[in-house]
């Protein structure tokens, strides 16, 4: 991706969320009929309703953890009120100073379509590739 795009405050504001752990402004990023394909626990979570569930389980397994967000090799192709994005998305275990004491990569692709004046996430999949001889998922490339 290259440049601005209008659907850039998604990313800021999915970071913001998680680092603040506000559950309410990450679900204000997905559409009420959302599909989501996560790694982690169930299958496949189908509408908000359900992902709030996930999201509330992530948060309150945190306690007074915090998790900074990075997207590395962001890419992105538009096409009238309906975008892609695919990225790494690194999450990082932070201490109380802020320093990085652990973290864990996924792959992410997002599909957004316009709502009004902005974009809302339609649907979510992340991945990690898995280790063909001993069947662990590998989260750093």
């Amino acid at each position: 991706m290259t440049g601005q795009t209008s659907f850039d405050h998604v990313l800021a504001a999915y970071t913001a969320a998680v680092l603040d752990q506000d559950a309410e402004a990450l679900l204000a990023l997905y559409d009420d009929d959302v599909r989501v394909f996560d790694l982690w626990s169930e299958w496949t979570y189908e509408g908000k309703e359900s992902w709030r569930g996930a999201i509330g389980e992530w948060f309150g397994s945190l306690g007074e953890q915090k998790v900074g967000v990075g997207f590395d090799d962001v890419r992105s192709s538009m096409a009238d009120d309906l975008a892609s994005v695919h990225a790494i998305i690194t999450y990082r275990e932070l201490d109380a100073a802020g320093n990085e004491v652990g973290s864990m990569q996924n792959r992410l692709t997002w599909v957004l379509q316009r709502r009004g004046d902005g974009w809302l996430i339609v649907h979510e999949h992340t991945s990690a590739p898995i280790d063909g001889e001993t069947s662990k998922v590998i989260l750093r490339r």
